[in-house]
């Protein structure tokens, strides 16, 4: 019998998760979804240093979180600021994420 183990990569979200960096910053997230293994695999996006998101950065995350969840992967939203953490809970999108913050 062959036993599962977790995987677990991490990205750094860029400064300003917007419209100009939407992009390459999901291409980035879905390369490292692919490289997980289904069920188990764990993509942590790191969001110390992230300043702003926009809605195109909200619509990014939500394209990798849909990825993730065709995969039966995790999203890891690690250390988002309290604008962002407000913004998930007023568009009522916290329930799809898992938020890690400095006191987890």
């Amino acid at each position: 019998m062959q036993s599962i183990q977790s995987s677990t990569l991490d990205l750094a979200a860029p400064v300003h998760l917007g419209l100009e960096s939407r992009t390459a910053f999901r291409q980035n997230a879905v390369g490292l979804l692919d490289q997980l293994p289904e069920r188990t695999g764990r993509l942590v996006i790191d969001l110390r240093g992230t300043r702003t998101v926009d809605s195109a950065g909200l619509g990014a995350l939500m394209l990798i979180q849909r990825r993730a969840a065709e995969r039966r992967q995790v999203v890891v939203l690690k250390r988002p600021n309290d604008e962002l953490r407000f913004l998930l809970v007023l568009t009522k999108l916290d329930d799809l994420f898992e938020v890690e913050t400095d006191a987890d």
